[in-house]
């Protein structure tokens, strides 16, 4: 099963490690043509195309300037690791056991704008840049057109004869792949809250709840579409009435 995940703004650098086990991006090469362009962009520049405050244009210009090859752990940290936001506080990767993070390593996949795609333990070093970002590479118009032939693809490489895929990836970065181009079966879980009486998307939790299935599917192992249907965190659980489409199943609370 590989389960593909969103990346967050939020990150953290400073906790203190569970492992030293560590590995290598996928698209290293592609991040470093990236940050080639960043680096190009002044703090204003950022602000203006990231649509962010004075203060993190000025960071996330240092994190440009600053973003160096090759990737070690004096200089970068594993990705799961490193990302602080809704998702990673329902996945809790720092009390995963060392089992259950080499499960993770094999299927969990982490969709990135600078990065393409990334294992848990990728190092990665600290960047800002949403999927959804009107910033164009290597002649295309957007980091879209750039990345969606080259994840889809690496996702094919990377699936076994009808391994299922689970995406719990925002509408942002899930519209970096081509489903219908992948070549094993998916399912898009959907979560949902009752507010006033009726059943609705709620962002906050929906968004730890995806992080929450991941976990769940990571300590079971999960293989097939019942594994899948069968969490139950956090109050949530599948509703076959909820459910129009089955490769959207819907999980209420």
């Amino acid at each position: 099963m590989k389960i593909l995940v969103s990346p967050a703004k939020s990150l953290d650098y400073k906790s203190v490690l569970p492992t030293d086990v560590h590995s290598q991006p996928a698209f290293l090469n592609e991040a470093v043509q990236i940050n080639a362009s960043l680096k190009t962009k002044s703090p204003a520049e950022l602000q203006n195309l990231m649509h962010i405050s004075e203060k993190l244009a000025a960071l996330n210009w240092e994190r440009n300037q600053h973003f160096t090859t090759p990737f070690s752990p004096k200089n970068a940290r594993p990705a799961v690791f490193a990302f602080n936001g809704d998702v990673y506080s329902g996945l809790n990767a720092y009390s995963l056991s060392e089992n259950a993070l080499v499960v993770a390593q094999e299927n969990l996949r982490i969709l990135s704008g600078l990065y393409g795609i990334l294992k848990p333990l990728d190092l990665m070093q600290p960047y800002r840049l949403e999927m959804g970002t009107s910033f164009g590479v290597e002649g295309q118009n957007s980091l879209y057109a750039f990345w969606k032939e080259k994840l889809t693809t690496h996702l094919n490489e990377e699936l076994a004869p009808a391994e299922l895929v689970v995406n719990l990836a925002s509408k942002e970065y899930a519209s970096a792949i081509d489903f219908k181009g992948l070549e094993t079966p998916v399912i898009h879980p959907v979560f949902k809250d009752f507010k006033n009486g009726k059943l609705k998307i709620i962002s906050f939790f929906a968004k730890k709840a995806r992080g929450l299935m991941a976990r769940h599917l990571i300590d079971t192992n999960a293989n097939t579409i019942d594994d899948v249907l069968a969490f139950t965190a956090d109050g949530y659980g599948f509703s076959a009435a909820a459910t129009a489409d089955a490769n959207q199943p819907v999980f209420v609370r």
